[in-house]
């Protein structure tokens, strides 16, 4: 079984750095580090594999400055390669440019079964890269996975809702986006870390992909960052008193919020 998971490269959210004044974005001239939520994809993937009894785990990942520290670390837990699309022209590009240029690796790989990702990533929560490269890919896609199973051709998922979980069965091959908590991700080992300095690698641009300059970056965004401000600061909540029957103030409270 072959799986690619799609994973990101995100600035350490215990010191994230600034944002860029001029482009009113993330600075990403940082080192970056894996995303937590993108952990979840990777050991969902090493399990699946390892149960199949054959196939491998391959990232694909966007990022500048050819970054790879957080690419390390997935390959550490035993991921097998990866891709990692890294170009200049390639900033300020929006979630469906990703998507396009995601979806445009993972389309370079022959006998892909299965494509994995995070539900969204810690840096952006935009939420709707997986189902992109899904309709990119024009695959079948399934959101808020919190259990995978295959059997032969089909993937079995228990797909997260509000009341509980959706029973949902698809052929192979899709996109899946799964939810935190989906397995517990292993720990890189000292082996697993040493082998992945010679695990390869391969480095794409947007040229190597199909792009041109004006459809990618600033160019081919179809969105505009106007401003950016600082969220306000958390009012103090009230502090209710119970004289046996506090319990009014806490209905009314809830009445005036319409949640009941």
């Amino acid at each position: 079984m072959n799986v690619v998971v799609c994973v990101k490269q995100i600035p350490d959210p215990a010191d994230p750095g600034a944002l860029d004044p001029g482009t009113k974005t993330l600075k990403r001239d940082v080192k970056l580090i894996l995303d937590e939520s993108d952990t979840y994809g990777v050991e969902m993937a090493l399990q699946l594999v390892d149960k199949a009894g054959e196939g491998s785990v391959h990232l694909v990942s966007m990022a500048p400055n050819n970054e790879r520290s957080g690419l390390a670390t997935a390959l550490a837990m035993g991921a097998a390669s990866a891709t990692l699309i890294s170009d200049p022209a390639l900033l300020g590009s929006d979630a469906l440019t990703t998507a396009k240029l995601l979806a445009a690796a993972i389309g370079e790989r022959d006998g892909v079964d299965l494509v994995i990702s995070g539900s969204e990533s810690s840096d952006g929560y935009t939420g709707t890269v997986p189902t992109q490269i899904a309709a990119v890919l024009d695959l079948p896609s399934i959101t808020a996975a919190k259990a995978i199973t295959v059997d032969g051709g089909q993937v079995q998922i228990q797909r997260q809702t509000n009341a509980g979980y959706d029973d949902v069965t698809c052929s192979l091959p899709c996109v899946v986006s799964v939810t935190a908590g989906v397995v517990e991700p292993r720990y890189p080992s000292f082996k697993g870390i040493m082998a992945a300095k010679s695990k390869p690698v391969d480095e794409r641009t947007a040229a190597d992909l199909g792009f041109d300059a004006g459809q990618v970056g600033w160019a081919g965004a179809g969105q505009e960052i106007v401003d950016i401000a600082a969220a306000p600061a958390r009012s103090a909540g009230e502090v209710v008193e119970d004289d046996g029957e506090s319990y009014t103030k806490v209905i009314e409270f809830l009445e005036n919020l319409k949640v009941i």
